[in-house]
């Protein structure tokens, strides 16, 4: 069974808004032509990030949350591949991989019950499958120096990501995560609200950061890990910066940054955190979409970025019409990070 469904030039062009006298950064991507020697060809590529999909919803829907996560990718690819290529950011360090291949475990997601305990085991198991596959192209794009951003599907696809880095670089690495959930719930079989506790049970993350965190929306027998093992796990309340106004958003950040800036650090975000942009769990009260910016280009600047993860878009929700604008908002992120590390090279 195959990992990787790998876009040609025509599958670009078609995402890519071509218009005269203009230059999209969709015409300057590289792509990759043998599925079969695709990581040789990736190793001597001229680029240094790759962009890849995960359209799958499976985790969202076995941590008992609203389907929908599995349409992020394409309108995101869509929206950056049609920005304007120019001084500020071009194509030409860039290279368009494809997506991770879960249709066949898509379709059987499908046909289960979240209500049938047997049924949730069974979509547990099927999130253990999207894990493998999610490591070994991940730890592949890093074994060959390539900085990833993945865009698409729950947040439970953190930990095979995680775990791909630190196979690659035979470490454990540190991952800093804007998201009002830890998603450090209970080794309860995969799901989307224990990818990082599942990370760093196993060892494959050193130092985990979340940065503007909701007070109301994790259990006290997580904040009293975090409490514990205050040298590995810290976070921000988002109540502390907006509701009580005890530090600045400047600040915190960059205390969450320090917490994990002395080894390569994995860079998440899930969409959950800014104010009403369709997600799998929709806030009312969260950053803003120009914090979120904010947010993703520090992290690039001051960090050994290894990666830029963004989770939980759901442009189409269960039964709800289609938001155009959250690709365009995604796009606007995977740029920032980009022109993140770009300046950190610079300096």
């Amino acid at each position: 069974m195959k990992d990787l469904e790998l876009y040609t030039k025509k599958d670009i062009e078609q995402l890519t808004r071509k218009r005269t006298n203009e230059t999209k950064i969709g015409e300057e991507v590289i792509w990759l032509t043998s599925e079969k020697n695709w990581v040789d060809q990736l190793r001597q590529a001229p680029c240094q990030f790759v962009l890849i999909g995960i359209p799958e919803d499976i985790g969202v829907k076995a941590n008992y949350g609203r389907g929908g996560a599995h349409t992020a990718w394409k309108p995101s690819l869509d929206s950056f591949l049609s920005q304007q290529s120019n001084s500020f950011l071009n194509g030409k360090n860039i290279c368009v991989l494809g997506h991770v291949y879960v249709d066949d475990l898509m379709e059987k997601s499908n046909a289960l019950n979240t209500k049938n305990k047997h049924e949730m085991v069974e979509l547990r198991n099927l999130v253990s499958l999207i894990d493998d596959r999610v490591t070994t192209i991940v730890h592949q794009i890093v074994e060959c120096h390539k900085i990833p951003i993945i865009i698409g599907g729950g947040h439970n696809n953190s930990y095979p990501i995680i775990k791909g880095c630190s196979l690659a670089l035979n470490q454990a690495i540190n991952v800093i995560n804007c998201d009002p959930h830890t998603d450090f719930r209970p080794l309860e079989g995969r799901h989307s609200g224990n990818g990082f506790s599942y990370a760093y049970h196993e060892k494959w993350m050193r130092k985990y950061s979340v940065f503007c965190m909701h007070e109301q929306y994790n259990t006290a027998s997580v904040l009293k890990r975090f409490i514990e093992n205050n040298d590995q796990l810290y976070y921000s309340s988002y109540e502390d910066v907006f509701v009580r106004e005890q530090k600045t958003f400047t600040d915190t950040l960059n205390q969450n940054i320090q917490f994990v800036n002395k080894i390569p650090c994995g860079v998440e975000i899930d969409l959950d955190a800014i104010t009403n942009v369709p997600s799998s769990a929709k806030t009312s009260s969260g950053i803003s979409p120009v914090q979120a910016r904010q947010y993703v280009y520090q992290c690039a600047k001051q960090l050994q970025a290894l990666y830029l993860h963004i989770a939980e878009g759901a442009p189409i929700l269960s039964h709800i019409k289609a938001d155009n604008k959250t690709g365009k908002l995604i796009a606007y992120l995977v740029s920032d990070f980009i022109k993140g590390i770009n300046d950190r090279i610079k300096d």
